[in-house]
């Protein structure tokens, strides 16, 4: 779910009515569930201020957590309320210098405006009636001391990067000369960037096209566009003709380092959401086949597909799990293989911010059990000669670098080729492009 925009300026549904929604997301995510699926159950009407303020309380989701238990040092007896709670503190915070949306040192709505509408959602919901006085009462004190706050806030790691204690630890240590940059730039809203699909249209029709209705946009990397400001991607030139796919432009590296060709016999080991099957198809004439352990993820791929105008009896989708290969592969070898395998997500927090608080410290070693399980199986079905691309959007060294090497080590018949390696989120200060989010890419070649 592509998300950039700053929280929604009152006067697009009654405050209350989003601090309601942005609530029980909140909780949703706080009892790990993926904010993508909560808020697709919110009412059409909510739908996009919901998603607007939930993303603003995900990035803000530290400093709130430290001033709720300031503030109300006894959890509230209802989960929903202290979901609450939070959206309205996060809402309360001065906006950062930079990457808002908002003027630096000012909130998102007027304070007093917050803090009623807070109570009014509490009052609304039977759950939550009785607690409004706690609702009140604390966001006023907020407001009473919101300078002294600030400087205890600073002085919390949590609150300082609003990211884990464990990610910030973990990200320091790992980047000692760029930690601050990688944590700053997750609390950045990501641009739209968009990939040209080349069969169905040339990147200066594209931005002519866009130029043509107001709409301002410039060319990054070989087959990028990203846009100046974010917009429904139904509404933009080109959405229904397949002419692009929303993808990020680290992305969109993929595709060109497998180097692809004519007639290859390609895998996708895990390929939904789509974008990368797609660019495969862009680049070359080929026999692909697309896996996923999801059918309804792989259902995405197949809409895109669709879209874009690459369907083809050359083209298999195939629910499967890439690591179980009795389940799948009919023996004959690929040429290439992409292996973009499950991972923290942890490059691609800007975009998804509430993945930062979904995750727990032991899901590292445990994803990194997964990853080599998989592209151990994947190395089997390499044709002598053939390519395997490793791919993570992860910063998480163990998914990235110390990943590929003890892959190199386990198997004699892998000779590593050039590759960017670890990718540390971008976000550019004066234009957008150039920006990228975080990934790790890691090219075998199979001994002939």
């Amino acid at each position: 779910m592509p998300e950039t925009s700053p929280p929604p300026i009152p006067g697009a549904a009654p405050l209350r009515d989003l601090l309601a929604q942005s609530a029980a997301v909140t909780q949703a995510v706080l009892t790990g569930r993926s904010m993508t699926d909560a808020i697709a159950q919110v009412p059409a009407p909510l739908r996009a201020g919901t998603q607007a303020l939930s993303f603003h309380a995900m990035r803000r989701l530290g400093e709130a957590r430290v001033l709720r238990r300031i503030l109300v040092p006894r959890t509230p007896p209802e989960p929903l309320a202290d979901a609450l709670l939070l959206v309205s503190l996060a809402l309360l915070l001065p906006a950062p210098a930079s990457g808002s949306g908002t003027a630096a040192g000012m909130p998102a709505y007027a304070p007093y405006t917050v803090v009623d509408q807070a109570v009014q959602a509490a009052a609304d919901m039977p759950r939550l009636a009785g607690l409004k006085g706690l609702v009140n009462g604390a966001l006023r004190a907020y407001l009473r001391d919101a300078d002294g706050l600030q400087v205890q806030l600073a002085r919390q790691v949590e609150a300082r990067w609003n990211h884990p204690q464990w990610w910030v630890d973990k990200v320091r240590a790992a980047y000692p000369d760029d930690w601050e940059a990688v944590l700053a730039a997750a609390n950045i809203p990501a641009p739209l960037t968009l990939r040209v699909n080349r069969r169905r249209a040339a990147r200066e029709d594209v931005l002519a096209a866009f130029a043509g209705v107001g709409i301002a946009a410039e060319a990054t990397g070989p087959s990028g566009v990203v846009l100046a400001q974010p917009r429904p991607v139904q509404r933009l030139p080109g959405f229904e003709e397949g002419w692009w796919s929303v993808q990020d432009a680290g992305a969109q590296m993929a595709a060109p380092l497998l180097g692809v060709a004519d007639g290859m016999r390609v895998l996708d080991a895990c390929s939904a959401p789509g974008g990368k099957t797609a660019h495969l198809l862009e680049m070359a004439d080929v026999d692909l086949l697309a896996l996923d352990a999801d059918s309804a993820r792989l259902q995405r791929v197949r809409d895109n597909l669709q879209r874009l105008r690459l369907e083809s009896p050359r083209v298999t989708l195939q629910v499967a799990d890439a690591a179980y290969l009795d389940a799948w592969w009919d023996g004959r070898p690929f040429d290439a293989v992409l292996a973009d395998v499950p991972c923290t997500a942890s490059g691609i927090v800007r975009r998804h911010p509430d993945i930062r608080w979904l995750r727990r410290a032991d899901d590292v070693p445990r994803t990194v059990k997964l990853q080599a399980r998989i592209v151990d199986a994947l190395w089997r079905t390499v044709a002598p000669g053939g390519r395997l691309l490793y791919v993570t959007c992860s910063v998480f060294p163990e998914e990235g670098e110390r990943q590929a090497a003890a892959f190199a080590a386990r198997h004699d018949d892998a000779r590593r080729l050039e590759a960017p390696g670890q990718l540390l989120p971008v976000a550019a200060a004066a234009t957008a492009a150039g920006e990228h989010d975080g990934f790790f890419y890691a090219l075998f070649a199979k001994a002939g």
